[in-house]
């Protein structure tokens, strides 16, 4: 189950890598797009109902998904990346029966 603590975690990890990543390479300005993370969950069931009730939402491929998880405002797609890896990586220590993961796309 995803949990609101496990949620705040990946979230404030994500939020860190993503600022890591734009102070450490910084801001590319032909790499405008988006990253979120994809939870390949049902809605019905008490694991996807845990991830719908911390903000995922329901994706035209099927699952849950959550939107650029670092809350960055940049347009850096890597930097949106680092922070959706980080929060895949901080869900799948504590939850890694769950199929979840990283996905990108250029603006």
């Amino acid at each position: 189950m995803l949990t609101e603590q496990i949620h705040n975690e990946a979230v404030q990890n994500a939020a860190q890598a993503t600022q890591q990543y734009l102070d450490t390479v910084g801001e590319h300005p032909f790499n405008c797009g988006f990253a979120w993370v994809s939870a390949n969950v049902k809605g019905n069931t008490k694991v996807g109902k845990s991830f719908i009730a911390q903000g995922f939402e329901k994706s035209y491929n099927g699952g849950y998904q959550i939107w650029n998880p670092g809350g960055s405002y940049s347009q850096d797609m890597s930097a949106k990346m680092a922070g959706a890896d980080a929060y895949v990586a901080t869900v799948k220590k504590y939850l890694p029966e769950v199929q979840i993961s990283t996905r990108s796309r250029l603006d």
